[in-house]
């Protein structure tokens, strides 16, 4: 049923901004310089047979022979002032006699070639505005040039797509840096701080003389970077080079999130994921535009993170997992390196230490945290809601404080998960009690808190956010917070939790919540789901996985595609783009591009996936870029390792 990751080596950040090389040194390989000679020869071709055109009479027009010379001598010193005024144009514009040539090129391959095998609608999330060209397709070419505004987090965003292409085309794709970047044939990427797109918002403009992303700031650049990524061919995901026209549909983009929190939980505490596998999550959260991974480090079954001041969390209570699984733990250094992979994508860790209950790891570290001061044995079941730590004890309120303030000062995002859900054993009156205590730590942390929508009765605390993860939609106490100040995250279990099964004959996961196909991940709308709850108390949604039944990094790739990218169209695109017969013909195409990633997935049968054939999924190279090792269903299962994953 499962099968454990390959040991191939683990993501590779895309290049620094030191290590970006300047258009004018780039040097291109043999090869391609030789495909690029060949394309020119080709395009040029096109080029004269366009411009012949171009100076071919009006049809119906007749001449003596003088009258031919005349017009003949006529249309030549008008092509001269024509040319003249062209050249003065392109010197006021920067632009060389020999990148017009090539931009006459480029215009006149558009012209020949077929269109882009990608519409530019066929985006997820759906974007807000898409105002195609058919006239004004792109083709890359191996002489391409990357150019982005001098910023160094802008910079970042180029070095990342040139990581991306780099692969798949074989071009160089040398990055550089301008004041005003333009495309010039190639690929702009200009930092404008346009205020109207926002924190994250991009405009994307797509012409036969190149492709430019505008956006106010490094988020929304990176957001449409991901954008430029799926409208070109599913072969752009290959680990190496493919034969293939690399062409971009023509038309712009005007693109803004709906809401500010888009996230996934990833829960590896239950069973145990290394920290390439990680990088592996949050890569596919950034294909879709995602910018929070929720991380659910501890639980019964297993403390995931390295705690100096009380370090047998994570040597005792890390050591086992669900069922014969070993565990793991992440030392200090693979969270940190984990926060700085999702930061290079513009995605948020969120942190959850789970508080009071589903504590049994910690106490069999630490047994004066119990209610009886007795260290039980290690818990590999999957029951809920019987361990808590002694609300009673300033022991506890002491180990609360080390622990949160040690994850606030490896965390730079501004959210602490507490968790809070399943105490079932505490009384509800000392539950509130605790709640509002260590709310008050979050908050001398300079941290907002969040935590599962069964803290809602506490008092409230400025900035707080509840994590609803209700079935009915019907909440009176959530409803209740709400009114007094908190703010709502919406992970409804019958829609969003991406642990339950697709179907009856899903081999992992659950169905307490009900199956979740991809329409009903779909068919639901954050502003109005949860009665009482106004739309202006919704930050967004998250999908939650978690891991009882889940113990590689394939099946978790099984569970998120392709339900993930229906949750991020809900928390990205406008509700007037909300349109299941619209959204599961683009979602099938994406289909390709998973295959090609080497990414396993549920093929629904929802989607009319691609009749033609699409190539198996691949295990990364040594050479891939941003890739992860990745299994298969069908192979025998082996499980994670017990070791912390160093890389």
């Amino acid at each position: 049923m499962s099968a454990a990751p390959s040991t191939a080596p683990e993501p590779l950040d895309p290049p620094h901004p030191a290590d970006v090389t300047p258009a004018s040194e780039a040097t291109p390989a043999p090869e391609v310089e030789t495909a690029a000679a060949d394309q020119s020869a080709a395009v040029g071709r096109a080029a004269a047979q366009a411009n012949a055109t171009d100076r071919a009479e009006p049809a119906g027009q007749t001449n003596t022979a003088a009258g031919a010379g005349t017009t003949a001598r006529a249309n030549t010193a008008a092509g001269a002032e024509t040319a003249a005024h062209a050249d003065d144009a392109a010197q006021a514009a920067g632009r060389t006699a020999g990148e017009l040539a090539r931009a006459a090129e480029r215009k006149a391959a558009a012209l020949l070639a077929p269109p882009a095998p990608t519409r530019l609608g066929d985006v997820v999330p759906a974007p807000e505005q898409v105002m195609p060209d058919a006239g004004a397709d792109y083709l890359l070419a191996a002489d391409a040039v990357i150019r982005v505004s001098a910023d160094p987090a802008a910079m970042a965003v180029a070095g990342h797509l040139a990581a991306l292409l780099r692969p798949a085309t074989g071009y160089p794709l040398p990055v550089t840096d301008a004041a005003t970047p333009v495309p010039s044939g190639g690929i702009a990427l200009d930092l404008t701080g346009e205020a109207a797109l926002g924190e994250e918002g991009y405009r994307l403009d797509i012409t036969t003389d190149g492709v430019r992303i505008a956006a106010g700031t490094a988020a929304g650049l990176f957001h449409g970077v991901q954008t430029l990524r799926q409208l070109l061919p599913a072969a752009v995901e290959s680990a190496t080079p493919v034969t293939e026209r690399w062409v971009l549909p023509g038309g712009s983009i005007l693109d803004r999130p709906r809401y500010p929190h888009r996230g996934a939980m990833l829960d590896v505490a239950r069973h145990f994921f290394g920290v390439t596998d990680v990088l592996r999550v949050i890569d596919d959260l950034a294909r879709y535009k995602l910018n929070r991974l929720h991380l659910h480090l501890t639980d019964d079954q297993g403390w995931r993170i390295a705690i100096d001041s009380w370090p047998r969390l994570a040597t005792v209570g890390g050591a086992g997992a669900v069922g014969d699984a070993p565990g793991g733990y992440y030392t200090q250094a693979d969270y940190q390196r984990i926060v700085a992979y999702a930061a290079d994508r513009h995605i948020t860790v969120i942190p959850e230490i789970d508080l009071p209950g589903h504590t049994h790891a910690a106490l069999t570290a630490y047994g004066e945290l119990a209610p009886d001061r007795v260290a039980p044995p290690p818990y590999t079941g999957t029951e809920v809601g019987f361990s808590y730590v002694d609300p009673a004890s300033e022991r506890t309120y002491d180990f609360v404080a080390d622990v949160l303030g040690e994850i606030a000062a490896l965390t730079p995002g501004r959210w602490l998960h507490i968790g809070g859900d399943e105490a079932f054993k505490v009384p509800a009156e000392v539950y509130a009690g605790f709640v509002d205590r260590v709310q008050r730590i979050v908050a001398e942390l300079g941290r907002d808190v969040i935590g599962w929508h069964q803290i809602a009765p506490a008092t409230h605390a400025e900035g707080r956010i509840l994590q609803w993860w209700g079935t009915t939609g019907e909440d009176a106490v959530t409803a209740e917070a709400v009114r007094r100040g908190a703010r709502l995250i919406l992970s409804p279990g019958n829609h969003a939790y991406l642990d339950m099964k697709y179907a009856p004959d899903t081999p992992i996961g659950h169905d307490w919540a009900g199956l979740i196909d991809v329409h009903r991940a779909y068919d639901w709308d954050p502003a109005n789901h949860l009665a009482g709850a106004p739309a202006e108390a919704v930050l967004g949604v998250e999908a939650p996985l978690w891991t009882e039944s889940v113990t590689t990094l394939a099946e978790i790739e099984f569970m998120l595609f392709p339900r993930l990218p229906a949750i991020a169209e809900l928390g990205w695109s406008p509700r007037s783009t909300h349109d299941w017969s619209a959204f599961r013909e683009r979602l099938a195409t994406h289909g390709p591009r998973w295959a090609t990633a080497g990414i396993t997935y549920h093929r629904s049968p929802e989607l009319p996936w691609p009749t033609t054939p699409v190539p198996a999924p691949r295990r990364p190279s040594a050479d891939d870029v941003g890739q992860a090792p990745v299994s298969r269903l069908d192979e025998t299962p082996v499980r994670p390792g017990t070791a912390p994953d160093r890389g």
